[in-house]
C-alpha cells in the first residue's frame, strides 16, 4: 500500500472562483495565472476548471507548450516575456503573446524574424521597482515598439505593490494614467488583491484582469479577510492518516528536541505527513488541523515524515484517521491554507507551489 497521503485538486471549486473573479471584474477579460505550474496544483490539473478563462499567463515556455497540448488555442501570455532571441521562434510558433519590461527586450524584437506580427504587453514600473520601464522611459519605449513591424498590438500594463493592503492602488495608479493616457491601446491592471478590494473603483477599469491566487481559494489580504469572507473555495486539499497512536502521561515529550511536553495525561496521533512533503517545518504547537472533520492541533516540531496532533479530545479517533492538512474533508469541514501558513511564518502561496514531488496528485473524483 502506498504511503497514506495524497493531494486533491477540486475542478468545481476553480470554476466557483473564477466565477467569483468575473463578477467583480465587469467587462474585463480574465487571464488565469498558471505560473509555478498552477501555483503547485499541476497545469493540467488547473486546465480542468479554468478552461472558461481568456487566456492563461504564466511564466515558462515549456508551461506554455503544456497548454498548446491540451488543445488551449486561446491566448497565451508570457509575465516575464522572452529571456532570448531564439525564444521569439517558439513565440511564433505556438502564437504566444509576451510582456516587454525592458529595452533589451525591444532590441530582441527588432532583430526577429517574423511572419505573424506579435502581442505585446508593455509593461510600466510604477512603483513595485521588478520589472517594467520608468514612467519617464514608457512613451519611447512605446514609439520604438510601435514602428516594427515584429509588433502587432501593444497593451498597457503594470502590477501593484500593496494592493493587499493600506496603501493600496490609487498613487500606482495615478503613475500609469499619467504616463499612458493618450496612447492606444488596451490596458491590463489588476490582480487577485486589486480586484478583491477595489471592485467599482472606476479608476481600476481595464479591459484584462488578471488573477492569480483567488482562483486557487486563497486570500490576497489574509488575515485581515480569509477566503470565505471573498466567496473563495479551496482548490487544493493535503490529507493523510493517523499511523500510530500514543498514550502520554504528564512530563512526557514529543517530537525532536523534546518542544512539547504534556501538562496531564493525553492521546495523541502520529500523521504520515512531514516537510518533506511540504507541510512548513516551522509550524508550532497548535496549528490547527482537521482529524475527522474536527478541529484540533498539532504538537511538537514537524519532522520530515510525520507530526503529532492532539487526539485527547477525538475518542472516536486512530489509526487510519483521516487528517487534512489543509483543504477540505471528507465530511465538508474546511481548513484554510491560510490559517496554516500563518502558523508557519508564511503566506498560502508558498505551500502550494511548496508541495512536495512525492505527494501523489488526483483530480477529485467527485468532479
Amino acid at each position: 500500500m502506498p504511503r497514506p497521503i495524497q493531494a486533491t485538486i477540486h475542478p468545481e471549486a476553480l470554476r466557483a472562483n473564477l466565477a467569483r473573479v468575473r463578477t467583480l471584474s465587469g467587462d474585463a477579460r480574465v487571464w488565469g495565472v498558471v505560473k509555478a505550474n498552477a501555483y503547485g496544483h499541476g497545469v493540467e490539473h488547473a486546465f480542468l476548471g479554468l478552461r472558461a478563462v481568456d487566456g492563461f499567463a504564466l511564466l515558462d515556455l515549456e508551461e506554455a507548450q503544456r497548454l498548446r497540448a491540451l488543445d488551449w488555442r486561446g491566448p497565451i501570455l508570457l509575465l516575464e516575456g522572452v529571456f532570448e532571441t531564439r525564444d521569439l521562434e517558439l513565440c511564433s510558433r505556438l502564437g504566444l503573446w509576451h510582456v516587454v519590461h525592458c529595452e533589451e527586450q525591444i532590441d530582441m524584437l527588432a532583430l526577429h524574424k517574423t511572419h505573424a506580427p506579435h502581442r505585446i504587453f508593455l509593461k510600466m514600473n510604477s512603483g513595485m521597482n521588478r520589472l517594467g520601464l520608468r514612467p519617464a522611459a514608457y512613451r519611447s519605449a512605446w514609439t520604438r515598439l510601435n514602428a516594427l513591424p515584429q509588433v502587432e498590438e501593444i497593451t498597457h500594463m503594470t502590477h501593484f505593490s500593496d494592493a493587499d493592503g493600506p496603501l493600496g492602488v490609487a498613487h500606482q495608479v495615478r503613475t500609469f494614467e499619467a504616463a499612458t493616457h493618450d496612447l492606444p491601446g488596451e490596458r491590463s491592471l489588476s490582480n487577485s488583491a486589486a480586484i478583491l478590494r477595489h471592485v467599482g473603483d472606476a479608476a481600476m477599469s481595464a479591459d484584462w484582469v488578471r488573477p492569480g491566487i483567488a482562483v486557487y481559494g486563497s486570500s490576497p489580504d489574509f488575515p485581515e479577510h480569509d477566503a470565505g469572507h471573498w466567496g473563495l473555495l479551496p482548490a487544493m486539499t493535503l490529507a493523510a492518516q493517523v499511523i500510530a497512536v500514543q498514550h502520554l502521561q504528564a512530563g512526557d515529550t514529543v517530537g525532536y528536541g523534546s518542544s512539547f511536553s504534556a501538562p496531564g495525561p493525553m492521546r495523541i496521533g502520529i500523521v504520515a505527513c512531514g516537510y518533506a512533503d511540504g507541510y512548513p517545518r516551522h509550524c508550532p504547537t497548535g496549528t490547527p488541523v482537521l482529524v475527522q472533520g474536527l478541529r484540533t492541533r498539532t504538537l511538537g516540531r514537524v519532522s520530515m515524515d510525520m507530526i503529532a496532533v492532539d487526539l485527547t479530545e477525538l475518542p472516536e479517533a486512530g489509526f487510519g484517521s483521516e487528517v487534512t492538512l489543509w483543504g477540505r474533508a471528507a465530511s465538508g469541514q474546511v481548513l484554510s491554507i491560510d490559517e496554516v501558513a500563518r502558523a508557519g511564518g508564511t503566506v498560502g502561496y508558498e505551500l502550494m507551489c511548496g508541495l512536495s514531488a512525492r505527494v501523489p496528485v488526483q483530480v477529485d473524483p467527485a468532479a
